[in-house]
């Protein structure tokens, strides 16, 4: 029994990746682990069918083998890792935290290292949205560090979290080969790697770099060229990585089905104007008409109420000419 935390005692528990379906996705990388020490709770497979359910889920307990799973319909949960600076900035702080809250909202997994600045901002976000997030540490599983962040190991932990090492208790590691170490199984656990801030010579650029080779998508946030802690995440983008911009830029890809019927209900609301009129000329254009005599032919409109009512919809913005009296939604 551990001894680490103030509040309560808890079990370290022992897993091979292959015994877990969230953690089983390690065995594909270089530098496999062949075991895992953990406190709390694994997260949990979910059901496809029940996304309501999905969103409120929090994960049961430890062990659910991969290799006596059932047939039911279940999928991992979307899992995303949020690193940067140990010394952020504020901008840095706001970015993470509204990302990591609104993934944490939407029940993605945050996974991140514990550490100061961006990563414990990140777990802290979710957090605060009533998510499941993942502590990574370079320590043994006995030595949570930094010391200052036990409190916030308990609350993942009581929160339905894990706190994970593939360093058994009592180990001797060395602490920058180890830390570096640990960047492979970050990026290795998510579906996404997201850098917030980052030096141009930062353990996130490591992350970043295990992401890439695992054949994961890298985004960076953009950041002023002239603070040393946005260099990193500038050089990401000029090589290639996704320029972050909002949560949406994540959770569109996450859960692309989601906004896909999003967009199909805003079309269709497009379709409906302020009088039957608009309706009946929306409608038609919804269908692919683009002509303003072949809409006329279409609706029965006589030509002086077509004029009127397009020209009403173009100064709403709800449709726009393509010049030659053709028509388009907006």
């Amino acid at each position: 029994m551990s001894t680490l935390f103030s509040h309560f005692s808890t079990k370290i528990n022992q897993i091979s990746p292959l015994e877990h379906d969230f953690t089983e996705v390690l065995e594909h990388i270089v530098l496999k682990p062949k075991t895992l020490y953990f406190y709390g709770k694994i997260p949990e497979n979910m059901s496809k069918t029940n996304d309501k359910n999905n969103l409120k889920q929090h994960q049961n307990p430890q062990k659910s083998s991969a290799k006596n799973r059932t047939n039911s319909k279940t999928e991992r949960p979307k899992t995303v890792a949020i690193v940067g600076s140990r010394h952020n900035t504020k901008y840095g702080e706001e970015i993470a935290y509204r990302l990591a809250y609104e993934l944490g909202k939407r029940g993605a997994v945050v996974v991140s290292g514990l550490a100061f600045g961006i990563d414990s901002i990140a777990h802290r976000g979710c957090l605060d949205a009533g998510g499941t997030t993942v502590a990574i540490l370079g320590t043994p599983i006995d030595q949570i560090y930094p010391r200052a962040h036990k409190p916030l190991a308990e609350e993942i932990i009581e929160k339905n979290g894990a706190i994970i090492s593939e360093y058994a208790p009592g180990d001797s590691v060395l602490p920058k080969v180890s830390f570096l170490e640990r960047n492979r199984l970050i990026s290795g656990l998510s579906d996404i790697v997201i850098i917030v801030e980052a030096a141009e010579k930062s353990g996130s650029l490591n992350t970043a770099t295990h992401a890439i080779n695992q054949g994961k998508d890298v985004f960076a946030v953009p950041g002023n060229i002239t603070n040393p802690y946005s260099q990193g995440c500038n050089k990401l983008i000029k090589q290639g990585a996704i320029p972050y911009t909002e949560p949406r830029d994540v959770l569109e890809l996450l859960f692309p089905e989601e906004y896909l019927k999003k967009r199909k209900n805003l079309k269709q609301a497009k379709l409906f104007g302020d009088n039957d009129v608009e309706t009946k000329i929306l409608q038609a254009l919804g269908e692919g008409i683009r002509s303003g005599e072949d809409i006329m032919t279409k609706t029965h409109l006589p030509p002086e109420i077509f004029n009127e009512t397009i020209t009403m919809l173009e100064v709403k913005s709800i449709i726009r000419s393509l010049g030659a009296n053709n028509w388009s939604l907006n």
